[in-house]
């Protein structure tokens, strides 16, 4: 099983991959740095990957799904409501995204990033 570690701050979160054409070309980018942004309780970032949507892309993820959206090539990690979320439960993202990894570790962790931290992924392990 495939491994990485997301760094923001004192944060570290450490995910699997999944078996996706998204996962594949984001593991072959690594390591990937970028500044951090916000979005309601989401964290976003530039990842140097092209991916479509894929069948199963998504707007609305759960807790620990790390999803790349097509639309910006960007990384978006939501750990709780966003502007566009209907409930105070739902993580609902801009737009439909594909679901590339699971999160080992609480992504709520990643409430104390803040807009312009240094946000980097890499292999674990």
């Amino acid at each position: 099983m495939r491994k990485i570690v997301i760094r923001a701050g004192g944060v570290a979160i450490r995910a699997k991959l999944l078996d996706t054409p998204t996962a594949e070309r984001i593991w072959a980018a690594l390591p990937i740095e970028a500044a951090a942004r916000t979005w309601g309780e989401e964290v976003y970032f530039d990842a140097p990957v092209s991916s479509a949507a894929e069948p199963d892309a998504r707007v609305v993820v759960k807790p620990g799904d790390i999803a790349f959206w097509p639309n910006v090539a960007a990384i978006a990690i939501g750990f709780g409501p966003t502007p566009l979320s209907r409930t105070r439960g739902e993580i609902r993202l801009a737009g439909p995204s594909n679901v590339w990894a699971k999160a080992l570790d609480d992504v709520r962790q990643l409430k104390c990033v803040h807009p312009g931290v240094a946000i980097s992924i890499q292999e674990d392990g």
